[in-house]
């Protein structure tokens, strides 16, 4: 048997706490050994037992696996924004499915991907790159979800529903079937989509509707 490889975590707040405690659940696969972070006023915290190391600058220090734990609704794009800059090759970025989480026999999760406990994904597809699902979220047949898509919990999608890069879901969002969510687009929490919506823009409500354009940074 493999020894587990050695993972970092880039980022020190929420969202690594809950991927942590994810990998915790993989001993057979994943050996945490620290998390990096680029605000000085974390460095030498403690992360639910695990160090912040230090910046991201020490990625390059070792041939961990790395993987980006950074979720933002004001910054939809911020994790693809931060895997560009680290600028890793593609087998350094680790891919962490929970344990509890259902995964249909045939699908694909792109590298560097987080699914998080109980989310299903119900027929084979592809998962892009760097995405990151939290709890209880539903992906559904023929859907297609690009890179560093974003979905908050309990977020849902219809069947054959296109969700571009770096586009956020929020928490308790529906998304009807058949309809696109733009890059960079942000859902707002408990919104049910019933109309495409356009790259960079906030929409939300019942149904959702277009409230401004997003910074998308």
């Amino acid at each position: 048997m493999n020894a587990p490889r050695p993972l970092l975590l880039v980022g020190g707040g929420g969202l690594a706490r809950e991927v942590l405690a994810a990998v915790r659940l993989l001993p057979a696969l994943w050996r945490p050994v620290g998390a990096l972070d680029d605000d000085p006023a974390r460095h030498g915290a403690d992360l639910d037992g695990l160090p912040v190391l230090g910046g991201t600058d020490l990625v390059r220090s070792t041939d961990a696996a790395v993987v980006v734990c950074v979720a933002n609704a004001h910054r939809p794009l911020g994790r693809l924004n931060v895997v560009a800059r680290l600028g890793l090759p593609e087998d350094r970025w680790a891919t962490v499915v929970h344990p509890a989480a259902s995964v249909a026999v045939g699908a694909e999760v792109g590298p560097g991907t987080v699914l998080l406990a109980g989310v299903v994904v119900t027929a084979p597809l592809r998962l892009g790159a760097h995405v990151v699902a939290m709890p209880h979220v539903l992906i559904t047949h023929d859907d297609e979800v690009g890179d560093g898509v974003t979905f908050a919990g309990r977020a849902s999608l219809g069947g054959s529903v296109r969700v571009g890069e770096g586009a956020y879901l929020g928490q308790g969002s529906a998304v009807r079937e058949g309809v696109s969510i733009g890059a960079g687009a942000v859902v707002g929490m408990g919104s049910v989509v019933l109309a495409d919506v356009p790259a960079g823009e906030v929409w939300a409500g019942n149904p959702a509707r277009r409230l401004r354009e997003g910074n998308g940074s």
